[in-house]
């Protein structure tokens, strides 16, 4: 990325989609917007489906040499041929999963609104911790992460670190300066037109 100052984004799938159509809606928004990393963020549990769908998306994402790492599921990373796993217990199963996916995987972890938990997940081998949510959201029990933390973070850790959950233009605004990714999933998927969608939300970054 030429500016490296400008925040990279990091695009989360829908917990549900069709796999007729959503691989069509995915290549449109790599193909308008310069995306680092995808995550396979599916909801169900049922292992054919997530297959599938993961095999449909590597497909689009590694045409156009974009990673695609899967949420939790770390068995399917070496079977699926996807390039790494996001996890969301913290920093709990980081040096495990480190360890058995080995260096050139990429291993995040989600860390909620915890310093502490992304410091450790950091120091366990992660390759980026989350926090989250930025914005408000009737999900959950309420608690949003504050810009403090990643002002904190930005100056004192060098793991990059992502800012996801309920992101809005003005927070992107805000948390731009601060933060190392943006990750952007219903945001842009709720939206008849997810290209525009990605567009109005990254218009302060331009």
């Amino acid at each position: 990325m030429a500016d490296t100052e400008r925040p990279q984004i990091y695009l989360v799938t829908p917990p549900e989609f069709e796999l007729e159509l959503f691989p069509q809606r995915l290549a449109a928004v790599l193909d308008a917007t310069e995306i680092a990393c995808i995550r396979l963020s599916l909801a169900t549990r049922d292992e054919d489906r997530v297959a599938r769908a993961a095999d449909a998306l590597r497909e689009v994402a590694h045409a156009r040499d974009v990673a695609l790492v899967i949420e939790n599921h770390v068995l399917l990373v070496d079977r699926l041929g996807l390039d790494g796993v996001h996890l969301t217990d913290g920093a709990r199963s980081v040096r495990k999963v480190r360890k058995d996916l080995g260096g050139d995987a990429i291993v995040g972890a989600f860390c909620g609104v915890t310093r502490h938990e992304g410091i450790s997940a950091g120091e366990a081998g992660a390759d980026y911790v989350a926090f989250g949510p930025v914005g408000e959201t009737p999900l959950g029990d309420g608690s949003r992460v504050g810009f403090e933390l990643f002002e904190w973070w930005s100056e004192m850790i060098e793991v990059p670190v992502v800012a996801e959950g309920a992101l809005t233009a003005e927070l992107v605004a805000q948390f731009g300066p601060v933060t190392d990714f943006f990750g952007i999933g219903e945001e842009i998927w709720r939206a008849e037109d997810p290209v525009a969608a990605m567009r109005a939300l990254l218009a302060p970054l331009s």
